[in-house]
């Protein structure tokens, strides 16, 4: 009896121990060992050890509540129609994210999802497309984790310190005059009026499909956006070309939409029959949003300063205005060419510079005569004109 009293005993005080003159408490919560230090009061050490086991059993130690039993999939539902749509202007770009996400996590409780389970999310998703739309798609994942804490479906947002892939934002595809003659004249009637306004106002395709009659000023040439990007009212000058284009397009009688179909609808998206007239005209490579750029770099060649074309396209930063407004290799050339003609007299060969010191001095002999003979007509020499020689 006595020796079953004692293994009672020590079965009772194996999750405490005693170590220089302190009591400690040794217990496992939720998968995890953990020790405390009580002191050296051993009835004291017990009293906090029966509330430690109460709080676990009742999963209110350290302040863990137990997780609700909520599925991805109902949680990414609920941020779609609850959040996303009623305050987002790009929520049908959440709801093309939450598509695949949902295929990923779907089935998965909201809890068990974690920073390892979104990398290999990432490093699938990366073998289909672009780091760009990745990273779009784990932005969405993000924010869908940072409502849930703040509904209090979870505690923490496992994807807080998951990082973006990088993406490369130097590079940006416009089209040259040749290219954009053979686009237009690939287009079928309707998409040759969109891409000519798009072309030659700088408008986003949303902005140009969402056009209605009544945003247009005939009189003043003058379309005013009121639905754009920055959520700020804009107006965009047309020249010749857009206001006869506009001018001469049909209007459908049951509709106030510049651009529709048959049935009067705005048309949802013309990536289909915008890249059969891409594959037609043999231009690879390239995006609607492209035109925008198109816009932008053709400004900039022709000499339009930065400033001026940050008010046309409705950039809030110059900084944006400067990643569209880059120059083409052609007008590049023309650049450094004309610089080399207004340097040429420093880098001027030593021969040619000689027999151009021998001509001086004979063009000063013919002109001392000529001044002697009286007045005639005589051709110049200007350095000028023979200096691009030098640059070949």
């Amino acid at each position: 009896m006595e020796e079953e009293r004692k293994k009672r005993k020590r079965r009772e005080t194996k999750d405490m121990f005693l170590k220089d003159g302190n009591w400690w408490l040794d217990f496992y919560a939720y998968g995890k060992r953990k020790r405390k230090k009580i002191g050296p009061s051993k009835k004291l050490a017990e009293l906090a050890l029966k509330k430690i086991k109460v709080e676990i059993a009742e999963n209110k130690f350290l302040d863990v509540q137990k997780n609700e039993k909520i599925k991805f999939e109902d949680v990414a539902d609920t941020y779609l129609d609850t959040y996303s749509k009623p305050n987002k202007r790009s929520w049908k770009r959440d709801e093309l994210s939450i598509k695949y996400l949902k295929s990923f996590f779907g089935s998965r409780y909201i809890h068990e999802v974690n920073p390892l389970e979104i990398e290999k999310y990432k490093r699938e998703r990366k073998e289909r497309v672009s780091p760009a739309t990745v990273n779009r798609e784990i932005a969405c994942l993000k924010h869908i984790f940072t409502k849930a804490v703040e509904w209090r479906k979870i505690k923490e947002n496992p994807a807080s310190k998951v990082k973006l892939f990088k993406e490369d934002n130097k590079r940006l595809r416009y089209l040259e005059k040749e290219e954009i003659a053979k686009l237009i004249n690939a287009c079928p009637d309707y998409l040759n009026l969109i891409v000519t306004v798009a072309l030659l106002t700088g408008m986003r395709k949303g902005e140009i499909l969402n056009l209605k009659w009544r945003d247009i000023n005939f009189s003043q040439k003058i379309i005013t956006l009121l639905d754009t990007k920055n959520a700020e009212k804009r107006e965009v000058r047309m020249n010749d070309i857009v206001y006869t284009t506009l001018l001469g397009a049909k209007k459908h009688q049951d509709s106030s939409y510049v651009f529709c179909n048959k049935d009067g609808r705005p048309y949802k998206d013309i990536k289909k029959s915008f890249h059969t007239a891409l594959k037609k005209a043999e231009i690879e490579d390239f995006r609607f949003h492209d035109l925008r750029h198109t816009f932008a770099s053709q400004l900039v060649m022709a000499g339009i300063n930065l400033p001026v074309v940050q008010r046309l396209l409705g950039h809030k930063s110059i900084q944006m205005t400067q990643r569209y407004a880059h120059l083409s290799p052609s007008y590049e050339k023309a650049a450094v060419d004309h610089f080399c003609e207004q340097m040429d007299t420093i880098w001027t060969p030593k021969g040619i510079s000689e027999n151009s010191e021998k001509r001086q001095g004979s063009d000063k002999l013919d002109a001392a005569r000529l001044l002697a003979s009286g007045p005639s007509r005589v051709r110049t020499y200007d350095r000028r004109i023979m200096s691009p020689l030098l640059c070949h």
